[in-house]
């Protein structure tokens, strides 16, 4: 039987192995543990417990969002519920492999059935209190469950945050801790499983553009509508909804040679999911609402012309909790060739 502290590799580089009578605890980072059988519980605390479902919005998309904000970022850990007594019980006497914490593994059914079966207290070696007070048969009979930390990058390091070993909660409670989860957790969580579409944009002339002349660029309707998911952390009661609203879509030509329509580069999205207007014959003289105008050739390579769209992000959750996340943006690149002005056929 042995134990082991999960700890970001720059750390665990500079320990090696802590002896003592009772069973080792190597150092080293922890990771995947596998699942106990049956119950679709993970005995890995970089895996979370929460359920995100799309429920409404286009459900094709694959882009992630990446927040306006460079220093927003979702939680680093919280805590979960992860075993009924039951499923302790036979984690424990038929597994026994896994974390009790966001720092420190367990090896051997021992370390499990001696402090949650046999009443045995346990060290906590990176958090407080450093000595735990041992548990009477997996409190079976109860109605409750066992909570852990999970911190999806054990790398961060606030996830020392969440360092409590596996602890009971009664059933119907959150535990006062301060990483206890909240509906704007669940939320927060949520925000990189939005899934939104390419954006994929039409432009007139196509990808070859000429000098001095508009390029006109705009987007079908309901390409762009509002995206929710809902987040739901199984034995809480606690949910939250994150909807994404797309409001613009911002032009970037590529080079510093180049005018945007309007000058700011960011097209309103209109009330049907459209942007800009579809270019028609005879508007090649005309300013487009949505566009940009190339002011020299691209001799050699092309221009890359990015385009993205800026999400509007809010939630709300149980017991009438609502707020706002930073906006999130999806972006794309295409090759534009611009040439000298020759003679035009639009």
């Amino acid at each position: 039987m042995k134990q082991r502290a999960a700890l970001p590799l720059t750390i665990a580089s500079l320990v090696t192995v802590l002896l003592a009578p009772t069973p080792a605890h190597a150092i080293g980072e922890g990771d995947t543990f596998g699942d106990t059988k049956g119950n679709e519980l993970t005995a890995s605390v970089s895996t979370s417990r929460i359920k995100v479902t799309q429920v409404s919005g286009p459900t094709d998309g694959k882009g992630s969002l990446s927040a306006v904000d460079p220093n927003w970022e979702p939680p680093p850990c919280w805590y979960e519920p992860v075993f009924t007594p039951e499923q302790l019980k036979n984690f424990s006497e038929k597994d026994g492999n896994g974390d009790v914490s966001v720092r420190q593994a367990w090896f051997g059914e021992g370390l499990w059935t001696d402090h949650y079966r046999d009443e045995k207290d346990a060290t906590n070696y990176f958090g407080t209190p450093s000595s735990v007070k041992g548990y009477k048969n997996y409190n079976l009979g109860k109605d409750g469950y066992f909570w852990r930390g999970v911190a999806p990058d054990l790398t961060n390091l606030d996830t020392s945050l969440c360092n409590r070993l596996m602890f009971w909660v009664e059933a119907g409670e959150i535990p006062d801790e301060p990483e206890a989860p909240t509906p704007e957790t669940l939320a927060e969580y949520a925000y990189d499983k939005v899934k939104v579409p390419e954006t994929e944009i039409e432009l007139k002339p196509e990808a070859r553009s000429t000098v001095n002349l508009a390029t006109w660029v705009w987007l079908d309707k309901a390409t762009f509508t509002d995206i929710t998911v809902r987040a739901e952390l199984p034995g809480t009661g606690l949910w939250a909804e994150t909807t994404a609203k797309p409001v613009a879509l911002h032009l970037e030509p590529g080079t510093d040679d180049a005018e945007t329509f309007p000058a700011s580069g960011d097209c309103e999205i209109n009330n049907d999911g459209s942007i800009g207007t579809p270019y028609t014959k005879g508007s090649a003289d005309k300013t487009p609402p949505c566009g940009i105008r190339y002011l020299r050739a691209s001799a050699g390579d092309p221009y890359e012309l990015t385009a993205s769209i800026t999400w509007q992000i809010s939630w709300e959750g149980s017991g009438g909790a609502r707020g706002d996340l930073p906006d999130g943006t999806f972006e794309t690149t295409q090759d534009m060739t611009v040439q000298e002005i020759q003679s035009i056929n639009r």
